[in-house]
């Protein structure tokens, strides 16, 4: 049961790697067309827009070694002293994304500000070239991104920037034509700092998801007491102590609980029973279940 999960766990990010690499290489060649063309027209929005593409494409990279890192290690080329595998790289990927995200969108708020009492002179007519390319490209990569940002915390984190950068763009080009037409140089930073401030929420939440389960906190979608509820409904359960569930990834949740029987119970059907509960009412599938005879006597959990 254990294997199967993992393999399950493995191809929620594997089924999207050809798409994780066609978006890799469409955001990276549209980066550094909006760092030159920001640099060039002196646009603020648009080196904005390409910072969130630095980090969209910093995120699909890591998320891309982390889905390689897991492949080696199911195929016996990992460390084993990490019993858990690497699944934990996605996390930790997934939390430095949403790091460089606040990076980025406090160096744009801090620089439109410094433009806000003498705006420089913008190139439009540049400017809006560029920024409908890499609205295109966006659109491309958040097509691309879609279906996996809901089975990988990692994907989710790449495809939340292109949603962003997809919003970006829309404004660059949005600030690019009130300059071209009224030549008021405050449209640029003013839709900086609106990209900034949009994805600025949206970064702290992928952090949130991620640090839960860093810390191996119970998923949000799961009620500890429910769980400990069904499993002590189970026929032949007397008592269920010392449960613990958390997420060891994204689409892995796992489960440890002590299971006292009742007198006379069989052992084999009670597991069996458990897991079946697990499963059915909580999408668990890993889980480690110690059962105890009733006349074991008292049994004293980990103090942590």
């Amino acid at each position: 049961m254990g294997a199967g999960h993992d393999h399950a766990a493995r191809s929620a990010g594997e089924k999207h790697l050809g798409r994780l690499w066609t978006a890799f290489a469409l955001l990276a060649v549209f980066m550094v067309i909006e760092v030159v063309g920001g640099l060039l027209t002196g646009s603020l929005a648009l080196l904005s827009d390409a910072g969130h593409m630095f980090t969209d494409v910093l995120g699909i990279g890591m998320a891309l070694a982390a889905i390689h890192a897991v492949r080696r290690a199911a195929r016996g080329g990992g460390d084993p002293q990490r019993t858990f595998g690497s699944y934990r790289l996605e996390v930790l990927a997934a939390l430095a994304n949403a790091v460089l995200l606040c990076v980025v969108a406090g160096w744009v708020l801090i620089e439109a500000v410094s433009r806000f009492g003498e705006p420089p002179e913008v190139k439009a007519g540049p400017m809006l070239a560029v920024a409908v390319a890499g609205l295109a490209a966006n659109l491309i990569a958040f097509a691309l991104l879609r279906a996996g940002s809901t089975e990988s915390l990692n994907v989710r984190g790449a495809y939340l920037e292109v949603l962003g950068d997809t919003l970006g763009s829309a404004g660059v080009i949005a600030a690019a034509g009130v300059i071209w037409a009224t030549d008021w140089w405050y449209a640029d930073p003013i839709i900086a700092v609106a990209v900034a401030l949009f994805i600025v929420p949206r970064s702290l939440s992928l952090a949130r998801a991620a640090l839960r389960i860093l810390v191996q906190a119970a998923p949000e979608h799961l009620d500890v007491a429910a769980v400990e509820r069904a499993l002590r409904n189970v026929d032949g359960v007397a008592e269920v102590h010392d449960l613990h569930v958390w997420t060891l990834t994204s689409g892995m949740d796992v489960a440890q609980a002590h299971l006292t029987l009742d007198h006379g119970a069989d052992l084999a059907p009670v597991l069996a029973d458990a897991r079946v509960a697990l499963h059915d009412g909580f999408g668990i599938d890993h889980a480690t279940l110690q059962v105890e005879p009733a006349e074991a006597g008292v049994c004293h959990p980990a103090g942590w």
